[in-house]
């Protein structure tokens, strides 16, 4: 066995259905008596739940939070806590709101106590990215980490097949690429299949019924995991290019990981044929980048960029911001191969 480091992250998790009651246990665990809700608008209705719920604890809700964490909203957010009084920020929603949290807490001693509504897992790592100018910046601050995660599946029913599928591939995503990190283990990689396992047992099922509350409970479970690795070993290629189409181009998120991810399989599928082993396990497959793109197939997911706003006259800067700097993968990044498979995840060609 190789040489490894792991260090846990010191994360408090509540999971199970009916979890939520449990929130104002978790506040007293903080000391935290003003707590700012945080949302985006389309999870506005949850987030006034959960406000109603705190009472007089909760001093406000900021509804505004936007995918890619836009510096301006980041900027107003952290000025209606200060004028708020806030001394915590409950994060109700997913990866946009839990990014809201995070670029508060970046800039205070304010603590986060994330509700997730869908299957990100950014809950679950010290990452945070502020989009500003065009480009998402991205860093790693133990500030941002949630103090405390509740998990309750019951959250999640309200969550579209189609959103809840996209967002189940984006968790995946945060699975496969931590299989082949430079800053793996065996702990990680144990955590990384079982939670492409549970993803990929769960996301169909979900879709022929959406208020299936095994189903749900499994996915929840599988993101959780997904989102610890996320958080414990560094990213490659996959997470750059996202990164940059998602803060560069603004293309939705979720989405972006799940059309990318297939691809991004087959251009490391040589240098990392232990990880690519245990990718084909988990989903059940002879190949791991063909049966990563069945199953988003099945799963009725866009599988072109081109379907999600993307212009082909963008592919090659893309692929020059994405290669500008280097960084860990297990295959060589370079300009033309990469500039080839973002022409194979824009026409969407099965790799």
């Amino acid at each position: 066995m190789r040489s490894f480091l792991y260090s846990g992250l010191p994360a408090r998790v509540v999971f199970g259905v009916g979890a939520l009651s449990k929130l104002p246990e978790e506040l007293d665990r903080l000391g935290a008596k003003h707590a700012l809700v945080l949302s985006t608008p389309e999870q506005a209705e949850s987030a006034r739940s959960v406000k109603a719920a705190l009472g007089a604890r909760a001093v406000g809700l900021y509804d505004k939070a936007a995918m890619h964490v836009p510096i301006e909203i980041a900027e107003d957010a952290r000025r209606t806590a200060r004028e708020l009084g806030a001394d915590c920020c409950v994060t109700v929603g997913g990866g946009s709101t839990t990014g809201l949290g995070k670029a508060i807490a970046l800039t205070s001693t304010l603590p986060i106590l994330a509700v997730p509504t869908t299957y990100a897992g950014s809950e679950m790592t010290t990452i945070y990215g502020i989009t500003e100018g065009g480009a998402k910046k991205t860093g790693r601050d133990v500030r941002v980490l949630p103090k405390a995660v509740i998990y309750d599946p019951r959250l999640t029913l309200s969550l579209p097949p189609g959103l809840s599928a996209a967002s189940g591939m984006n968790a995946i995503a945060h699975a496969v690429e931590a299989l082949y990190s430079h800053e793996g283990n065996p702990i990680v990689s144990l955590m990384a299949e079982e939670g492409i396992r549970a993803l990929a047992v769960a996301l169909p099922r979900i879709l022929e019924e959406s208020k299936n509350l095994d189903a749900r409970s499994d996915a929840l479970y599988g993101a959780w995991l997904c989102g610890i690795v996320l958080g414990s070993a560094g990213m490659a290629l996959h997470h750059k290019l996202c990164h940059v189409l998602g803060g560069s181009f603004n293309l939705p998120h979720a989405e972006t990981h799940s059309i990318v991810l297939p691809h991004a399989v087959r251009y490391n599928h040589a240098a990392a044929p232990e990880a690519m082993a245990r990718i084909e396990k988990a989903i059940q497959a002879s190949d791991a980048a063909a049966g990563i793109f069945d199953l988003e197939k099945r799963l009725g997911l866009p599988l072109r960029l081109a379907d999600i706003g993307m212009k082909e006259a963008d592919l090659e800067r893309a692929a020059r911001i994405a290669t500008e700097a280097p960084y860990p993968n297990p295959r060589k990044v370079e300009y033309a191969p990469v500039l080839e498979l973002l022409r194979n995840a824009y026409e969407g060609r099965k790799p």
